[in-house]
């Protein structure tokens, strides 16, 4: 692996203005760079689409840096995956449903922000009844695998609006960087 795609999947909203979310996304990115080719997308600013599918035909891993909101990504990253996950490029038609993704030689990986603390995943007394935070994001996980993507491990922090400890975020995500690249 060598190329990697980061995209930055927040929506502005004056309540959430995405400044955790770009601080994360600028961390990736300067880890990242030290090891690899990345190549980058914020999904609230202008993209053309066709540079946008080469970007994804290029990339080796795709990470998406996101906020969590109402239990999916924001809008503008969903409109943005409508637009370039495109028909023959992407996936292809299949006998067996879900088995023709196009990207089988590529991963992806989520980087995430939620508002729900760790301890509500995993938990069957907590609002996801036992699901453990990558079950609670099947959904997610879902729409690459159609592409045929495999995951890497998720990186997420919890509990963001009452906890915004950035150093521990931080050495969070470098950790999970080692554990996941062996950098």
């Amino acid at each position: 692996m060598k190329n990697i795609l980061l995209i930055n999947g927040h929506e502005y909203f004056p309540k959430s203005k995405g400044e955790l979310n770009k601080t994360i996304f600028n961390e990736w990115n300067e880890v990242l760079s030290s090891d690899y080719e990345v190549k980058t997308t914020i999904v609230d600013e202008e993209y053309d689409v066709d540079q946008e599918i080469e970007k994804w035909q290029w990339a080796d891993a795709i990470i998406m840096q996101t906020p969590i909101y109402w239990f999916s990504i924001p809008g503008n990253f969903k409109k943005y995956i409508d637009r370039v996950y495109m028909d023959k490029i992407f996936f292809i038609g299949s006998d067996r449903y879900g088995q023709g993704g196009m990207f089988t030689d590529k991963k992806y990986m989520f980087s995430l922000t939620w508002n729900a603390p760790e301890a509500a995943f995993g938990n069957e007394q907590s609002f996801f009844e036992g699901r453990d935070l990558d079950q609670a994001i099947d959904h997610l996980h879902k729409m690459n695998q159609y592409i045929g993507m495999r995951p890497l491990p998720t990186y997420s922090i919890h509990n963001v609006m009452k906890e915004t400890n950035m150093a521990h975020y931080k050495t969070k995500l470098h950790d999970h960087y080692r554990e996941v690249f062996g950098k």
